[in-house]
């Protein structure tokens, strides 16, 4: 079925869902993607590939993200969210750019109208790394003379300027104090539903990210083994099907898997372990940082804290990713921040190992 919508640029945006094919274009006269449209059903009922658009008619930049987003859904991959947002904001800003007039000076002028709405070097590098994106996707793909020189060029003015780069690693860990605070807090808050200190206490038993631990069901957990299922875990290469089985452990000071036995006799053990919204979750959780005066503090926070406390407990790098799930062990280091203090029970366990290990071979 084709939707034809008029858009606030005044061009015609054309939309085909037939037989699992997505396909979408712009044009400025309503005939023309009535025309298109129907010819696109046709190739489609014929079994052809349909052709997003012909590539003379590919000329802004709104026409090569549809273009994008065409072929990604033919082949499979829906544009997740944030990438669609993304392409949204370029759509948005630089939709009626001609192609051949994006060139250098316009990158770096988009780079730095990001930067001063308050996009961070990070977020700018993205934006301009979705235009090049496009750009190398159409000549590749469609064979379209364009070329993502300029782009290069731009980001390195951009990088030059500071505007494009790597965020600043967190390293944010909660105190004690702080953490105890924000227990106590829900545990006496009597108008609070969701049980956030216990969420609090898991994640950081477990180091799961929140909306892991609100999608967690009863099925996922094994019982046999002590373990816990994840779903679709969050991976940079694979969005989807990403299951991992982690070990629930009493390594950090809260108890993982007991702390599931108090959630069981609230859900009876049926259906999602924590049903509860992680938004809301997460809104709760600032608030109460806000009211106790608990500066700079993230719910992600306490995943990087049982990360650490898993360091602290004696664990490797190895055994800490069978856990946090991280494919990449470089990324490990940034939760390698122990406290000092910690140094002196580690040393004080291997001192211990290695008296064993002596009094068992002596």
């Amino acid at each position: 079925m084709a939707s034809i919508n008029k858009l606030a640029s005044g061009k015609w945006r054309v939309q085909v869902r037939c037989k699992g094919h997505y396909l979408s274009t712009s044009f400025s006269l309503r005939k023309d993607a009535e025309m298109w449209a129907r010819r696109i059903e046709r190739e489609i009922d014929l079994g052809q590939k349909p052709a997003p658009k012909h590539k003379d008619g590919i000329k802004t930049v709104s026409d090569l993200i549809d273009l994008h987003i065409a072929d990604m859904a033919e082949v499979g991959k829906a544009t997740g969210r944030s990438k669609a947002f993304s392409l949204d904001l370029l759509r948005a800003r630089l939709g009626r750019l001609n192609i051949a007039d994006l060139n250098r000076e316009q990158v770096i002028k988009f780079g730095k109208e990001r930067a001063e709405e308050g996009a961070g070097p990070v977020t700018v590098g993205i934006d301009i790394g979705y235009i090049r994106t496009l750009l190398v996707h159409g000549a590749a793909v469609h064979g379209l003379p364009y070329s993502a020189e300029p782009v290069e060029l731009g980001r390195v003015a951009l990088t030059r300027l500071g505007l494009v780069g790597k965020g600043n690693e967190r390293d944010r860990r909660p105190t004690l104090d702080e953490i105890e605070a924000l227990i106590r807090y829900f545990r006496g808050n009597n108008f609070q539903i969701i049980p956030v200190d216990k969420i609090i206490r898991f994640a950081i038993a477990t180091a799961m990210r929140l909306g892991e631990i609100c999608n967690a069901t009863w099925e996922d957990l094994n019982d046999r083994n002590n373990t816990l299922l994840i779903r679709d875990r969050k991976d940079p290469r694979h969005k989807k099907g990403n299951h991992m089985r982690i070990p629930l452990l009493d390594v950090s000071g809260y108890d993982a898997r007991a702390i599931l036995e108090e959630q069981r006799f609230s859900t009876e053990g049926k259906g999602h372990i924590f049903p509860y919204n992680g938004r809301s979750a997460g809104t709760a959780f600032r608030r109460a940082c806000h009211e106790l005066k608990i500066e700079d503090l993230h719910f992600h926070d306490l995943r990087h804290e049982g990360t650490s406390r898993l360091f602290e407990a004696g664990f490797t790098i190895e055994q800490v990713a069978m856990v946090t799930g991280h494919k990449d062990w470089k990324m490990l280091r940034r939760y390698t921040h122990l406290r000092p203090e910690q140094l002196h029970l580690i040393a004080a366990r291997l001192q211990q190992t290695s008296l064993e290990c002596r009094a068992a071979t002596g």
